[in-house]
């Protein structure tokens, strides 16, 4: 979907979309498409490039978007068994658009915990482009999102790219203002799409809260992994608007092309840092050696980052 096509649904000038809102295109899932089909694709993706086998997998853990292919349901055991890991257990959990830093965190931290644990196999997918209103002006920060899906495999005893610190701060006075109200228990019959509760007060927050809360997560991660912020090689963040990214940039003193933008994707929940980590290490962005910060925020609110260390173990 183009940002000429956005700006059609939207009314919003194309301009503003591209340089503001800080997209060229996003991708759109087929109506038939859901987020398990997209996150068995990335299993099979990352199992048929590294040869794994899927029997060898202990953990499965879905941490994507919270619009599933049901309304009540868990991806998790369902992704599972059509990927074929018959010997892990399923793990899920709502982390949203913060899903990345929390999901590395979790999974390191299973590892660390269960001797008898060997890997955990991360998934993430999101389809909330069908969840959007592109006539409802106060949803239209989120006007960005794009379907897509990310899948990644922790070892315990890996030789290479050692997941390092983690820091994560919420505010939960935000808590109610990004929501699909409609479907739950307050409100069963209600609005099916996202929606904004009160737009001013949102942002009106957030613009004083957002970049700081975004460093303080970022350094208290870098100094759990022992390191500062000069020691940053590279960052994979979530997509925001052009702006945001900049300023983030600036405070965190690294410059845009030590930075993966997602302007032709969008942002898509929880998928955005690992994907952005995977298009960098490819594109030999990121090197061996490489300290790299996985900087991520989600309503609710809570800003979350995880530093890896990529290439080999010393």
């Amino acid at each position: 979907m183009t940002a000429a096509e956005v700006a059609d649904r939207s009314g919003i000038p194309e301009q503003v979309i591209v340089e503001k809102f800080g997209l060229r295109g996003k991708h759109i899932a087929a109506s038939d498409e859901h987020v398990s089909d997209l996150s068995v694709r990335a299993i099979e993706r990352l199992l048929d490039e590294t040869g794994f086998d899927p029997k060898d997998i202990d953990v499965v853990m879905y941490y994507g978007s919270m619009w599933r292919d049901y309304s009540v349901w868990q991806a998790a055991p369902h992704i599972a068994y059509r990927v074929g890991a018959t010997n892990a257990f399923a793990v899920e959990y709502d982390n949203v658009s913060h899903g990345t830093p929390m999901a590395l965190r979790v999974a390191r931290d299973l590892l660390r915990a269960e001797a008898e644990l060997k890997n955990v196999l991360v998934v993430a997918a999101c389809r909330e482009s069908y969840l959007l209103d592109y006539s409802n002006e106060k949803s239209r920060f989120m006007f960005n999102f794009g379907d897509g899906a990310v899948a990644g495999l922790l070892v315990g005893d890996a030789e290479r790219n050692e997941v390092l610190g983690a820091h994560a701060i919420t505010n939960g006075a935000y808590s109610l203002q990004v929501k699909i109200a409609g479907g739950g228990s307050v409100d069963p019959d209600g609005y099916r799409c996202l929606d904004v509760q009160d737009p001013a007060e949102m942002k009106g927050g957030l613009d004083q809260e957002s970049l700081p809360n975004f460093v303080a997560a970022a350094r208290g991660a870098v100094e759990r992994s022992g390191l500062t912020l000069a020691d940053l090689a590279f960052v994979c963040p979530l997509h925001t608007k052009r702006s945001m990214f900049r300023a983030l940039l600036s405070e965190l003193g690294m410059r845009e092309d030590q930075a993966v933008y997602l302007d032709d994707t969008g942002h898509m929940s929880g998928v955005d840092p690992l994907l952005g980590l995977d298009r960098a290490v490819r594109d030999g962005r990121v090197l061996d050696g490489d300290a790299v910060l996985l900087l991520s925020a989600g309503t609710g609110y809570t800003w979350a980052a995880t530093v890896v260390r990529w290439g080999a173990i010393a």
